[in-house]
């Protein structure tokens, strides 16, 4: 559905006005679909991995670190980031509840993510629920009010989603070390390993391919002629841009599936098979 957004004098946005709509849409497929399933896949996402934070138990198979988990800071940790951990009243919430709830940062860049935005503006809030359908809610003004003008600053989210991506993949590094039978570690493959970098990547693909990188490479430079190294970063990321909505859908799965795994290992249910 096609909105004419305008300005007024001080800069406020309205919507402008347009001819009332007989029906809620002359479409014929089946267009509810996309929202209902993407409603249904958000929501059973955001159940899962609300339950596993809370649970703050199997989180850790050696040498296996669940991304929900990452990085675990306090000293309560069964397994420390960095070898060791921070006293509980450093993160008094999280010590005391679990090191998952940690969770805040990369949840803030989705939550605030542009393609989410659309995603779950359309599937839960009906507005619109697909193109050439009429919504719910009448009137349009943005995101000008309390709480959704705060997503305007998802620019700066990506720093925090980047630092993420950061000490995952020295999880994911961590994962080639497995304990020696006689004490120490010595190097190994195992299918957690491949889980875990499967993860690291199309996290890594999810965040990198943002709009807010983009921004961060080019939108500073006003003439790419001077700026030839930018100006090659932001066309490698536009082209990385394209496939951002691929990587939101891959990303969200992997790192609930690879939670689920290493759950499932640390639990007994299944057991990690040693490749190398």
């Amino acid at each position: 559905m096609i909105r004419e957004v305008l300005k007024d004098q001080r800069g406020h946005v309205r919507a402008a006005a347009r001819p009332p709509i007989a029906v809620s849409t002359l479409r014929k497929d089946a267009w509810w679909a996309l929202p209902v399933t993407t409603a249904a896949v958000l929501l059973s996402f955001i159940i899962y991995s609300t339950w596993a934070a809370l649970q703050n138990a199997h989180y850790f198979a050696a040498p296996y670190l669940s991304p929900f988990y990452s990085p675990c800071l306090s000293k309560s940790c069964v397994h420390s980031t960095f070898g060791y951990g921070l006293p509980d009243f450093t993160f008094p919430v999280i010590g005391v509840l679990s090191p998952a709830l940690i969770l805040w940062g990369p949840g803030l860049f989705r939550l605030t993510c542009y393609y989410y935005r659309k995603a779950y503006y359309r599937s839960f809030w009906v507005a619109p629920p697909a193109c050439a359908v009429q919504d719910v809610k009448s009137g349009y003004s943005g995101e000008t009010k309390f709480p959704l003008f705060l997503w305007n600053y998802h620019r700066y989210t990506w720093y925090v989603a980047v630092v993420f991506i950061v000490l995952l993949t020295w999880d994911a590094l961590l994962a080639f070390r497995f304990p020696a039978a006689g004490g120490g570690a010595q190097f190994g493959i195992g299918v957690g390993t491949l889980v875990m970098w499967i993860n690291v990547i199309f996290l890594a693909g999810y965040t990198f391919s943002c709009h807010s990188c983009r921004h961060v490479c080019g939108g500073h430079a006003d003439v790419f002629s001077r700026a030839k190294g930018r100006y090659q970063a932001w066309r490698i990321i536009s082209r990385l841009n394209e496939h951002h909505p691929t990587f939101a859908w891959l990303s969200l799965f992997s790192v609930g599936l690879t939670d689920l795994y290493i759950r499932l290992v640390a639990m007994g249910i299944i057991h990690d098979l040693r490749i190398l």
